[in-house]
Parts: C-alpha cells; sequence; structure tokens
C-alpha cells in the first residue's frame, strides 16, 4: 500500500515537472515575442523621428520659398 503512494506521489510529481517546464516554455516564447515588439516599436519611432525631419525641413524650405516669392513681388510692386 505504501508503494502505491510512493508511485502516485512520484507520478504527480513528474506531472507538475512537465507542466512547469511546459509554463516555462511558454514564458520564454513570451519573451521573446516581446522582444521582438520592442525592437518593431523602436523601429516605427526611429521611422517616426525621421519623417518629422523631413516635415521640418519641407517647411523650411517654403518658409525660404514664400520669403522669394514676397521679395519678387515687391521687386515687381505686386505686393498687396
Amino acid at each position: 500500500m505504501a508503494e502505491d503512494v510512493n508511485n502516485l506521489v512520484l507520478e504527480h510529481l513528474r506531472a507538475i515537472r512537465t507542466e512547469i517546464r511546459d509554463l516555462r516554455d511558454t514564458l520564454m516564447d513570451h519573451g521573446h515575442r516581446f522582444i521582438r515588439i520592442e525592437i518593431g516599436l523602436a523601429g516605427l519611432r526611429r521611422d517616426q523621428s525621421t519623417d518629422a525631419t523631413g516635415v521640418a525641413e519641407m517647411g523650411l524650405r517654403i518658409d525660404r520659398l514664400t520669403e522669394k516669392v514676397q521679395r519678387i513681388e515687391h521687386r515687381l510692386d505686386l505686393a498687396d
């Protein structure tokens, strides 16, 4: 009888170990996925920063062109 109880306990312990190993593997997989998500977000932030720089540069170009047009209008007496 005691032998049966010991075997039953060992069987449950093995099952618990298997469950823990499966959970650990799942957790590691989620960790790897999380890292890939963080890398993707970093890339998006870099792209967004590059886009913001491009928009700022276009704003400067538009300002310069506006100034040039205003000078031309002033020289030709076309200014309002």
